[in-house]
């Protein structure tokens, strides 16, 4: 299993997530801190202090960051967390129990709650925000939608999409870009329980939340025509009923 971290000047946060993978009771077999152009040296000695490979490149956004850091990833399992994720201690292997207990099952995602809100900020208010994000995609994608700062799939999955991904797009989703490839044709799972700590930042109505919801309608946007929504959902249901069908066969005795 690996586990990726794109960051960008964000070495103190950095720090704590990769001191939380340290505790996970399935300890990831690599890390890689994939850091897109910080302007200092400190994510880089980060990653070096907590034996994570770092990956260097130019700052070109946290969709290029992510998708360099699936393409190096040595695991059969590649998992995603963002610098100012908090796994924890079970965090990895709740997810690994998902993908490996379900062969039908390509890609996993998880919950989350916000870390430092206000005492005001209702205890499940992430529960609530993820969950209005799921429903508002569900009819543009006919699945659940993955979720970057906390998620994983399988090293195959990603090779099979991996000249398709939007990498060199600043302004999208790349978690949701994923979603619309992988989610085509295969099976993605929201794993309950499976939560990490995140930051409050989507709280705050400001500028940048009305600029997380244009990313997201330019994401979806993007990939209209062909993943139109009736058509994706004939293409998908066509896809999963024909993967069960041959999965039936194989494991039918031959007479």
């Amino acid at each position: 299993m690996t586990v990726v971290i794109p960051v960008r000047d964000d070495a103190s946060l950095l720090r704590r997530c990769l001191e939380a993978l340290g505790r996970q009771t399935w300890p990831p077999d690599e890390v890689i801190v994939v850091d897109d152009g910080s302007q200092d040296d400190a994510s880089g000695d980060v990653a070096a202090d907590h034996g994570a490979r770092l990956v260097k490149q130019p700052p070109q956004g946290i969709a290029s960051a992510s998708a360099v850091g699936y393409d190096v990833a040595r695991g059969d399992l590649i998992a995603r967390l963002d610098a100012d994720s908090l796994p924890p201690d079970d965090w990895l292997e709740r997810l690994l129990q998902a993908l490996i207990g379900d062969a039908s099952v390509d890609a996993v995602t998880g919950d989350a709650w916000f870390l430092h809100a206000s005492p005001r900020v209702p205890r499940h208010a992430a529960s609530v925000y993820l969950g209005a994000y799921r429903a508002m995609l569900l009819p543009a994608l006919g699945h659940t939608p993955l979720f970057g700062s906390n998620m994983a799939f399988r090293r195959d999955v990603w090779s099979q999409v991996a000249a398709e991904v939007h990498r060199e797009d600043e302004l999208l989703h790349d978690d949701l870009d994923l979603s619309f490839h992988i989610g085509r044709t295969r099976r993605i799972r929201h794993v309950r329980g499976a939560a990490v700590g995140i930051s409050a930042r989507p709280l705050k109505m400001d500028r940048a939340l009305l600029q997380r919801v244009h990313r997201g309608f330019h994401t979806v946007v993007i990939h209209w025509p062909r993943d139109f929504p009736p058509l994706r959902w004939w293409v998908r249901v066509r896809s999963l009923r024909a993967r069960a069908t041959a999965s039936v066969q194989l494991s039918t005795p031959g007479e």
